[in-house]
């Protein structure tokens, strides 16, 4: 666990959220905050919801009830864009690469979200526009460089290997200049080796001022990385702690070796 959280100002919070879809309750009232400079964890057996309450925060769902702010601000009915730009990134299970562009044109892509410029700006390539731009590539290039892609930033994405896309995907989050950036199951695919090094990658990300909300399958990547974690089962939040707390946890135990809380403790 790391000890080097910067400050406990809560970041986001998500309050009483419920999330029904026809006759099924994905999330049950979950409740929990974010605070500045941590890696929270957000674990649970399948289907516990972790990947609904992502897409919830970032506007891909609607809450049935509940609500989500995000420093200071609601987020009810805010459109994804919008949330991108207040400040919340993501990466997804399933990586999302632009595959037929090139790792610098995908990072590119992330930092389009603050553009200043306007259509005819960019039409007709004014000052303002190129200075933007050459802005952005100078950002693009020293986010690659800090994954370790910078050799490869002409490279087409489908090119590259699968752990170099999970880190482009990575940087292309960071380039929207987030305060808060989601990671869902950033490990998947990843043999021992490599989920050392991505657990030194999710500090180093941190370390730069960024906040971490991590969904991951790996216990022992959790274990390593969080300052906090959050666990869900069926929808519903069913602990919350530091990861020797979450480690001792019956309830945990309970919910992931499939036996009664009273067996587990």
């Amino acid at each position: 666990m790391s000890d080097t959280a910067t400050t406990t100002q809560t970041l986001l919070e998500v309050h009483d959220v419920t999330i029904k879809f026809g006759g099924i309750t994905a999330l049950d009232g979950v409740s929990f905050d974010i605070r500045e400079g941590e890696i929270l964890g957000l674990i649970g057996p399948n289907g516990a919801g972790k990947t609904t309450c992502f897409n919830v925060m970032t506007g891909v769902y609607q809450p049935t009830s509940g609500q989500i702010r995000f420093a200071g601000t609601g987020l009810a009915k805010m459109k994804r864009h919008a949330i991108t730009r207040l400040g919340i990134a993501r990466t997804f299970q399933n990586i999302r690469l632009f595959k037929s562009m090139t790792a610098l044109e995908n990072v590119l892509v992330g930092a389009d979200a603050h553009s200043r410029v306007g259509f005819f700006h960019a039409l007709l390539r004014t000052p303002l526009q190129r200075r933007e731009e050459a802005e952005s590539r100078e950002r693009a290039m020293e986010l690659l460089k800090f994954m370790g892609l910078a050799r490869r930033a002409d490279e087409l994405a489908v090119n590259l290997s699968y752990g170099d896309q999970r880190r482009l995907e990575i940087a292309r989050a960071m380039a929207t200049n987030p305060k808060l950036i989601c990671l869902d199951e950033p490990a998947a695919g990843f043999n021992p080796a490599e989920k050392v090094v991505l657990m030194d990658l999710i500090k180093k990300v941190r370390d730069r001022g960024y906040t971490v909300l991590l969904i991951e399958h790996d216990m022992k990547l959790v274990m390593g990385v969080t300052d906090r974690i959050v666990v869900l089962e069926f929808g519903r939040k069913i602990a919350e702690g530091t990861p020797a707390e979450i480690r001792d946890n019956p309830a945990v135990i309970a919910a992931y070796l499939g036996v009664e809380e009273d067996d587990a403790s």
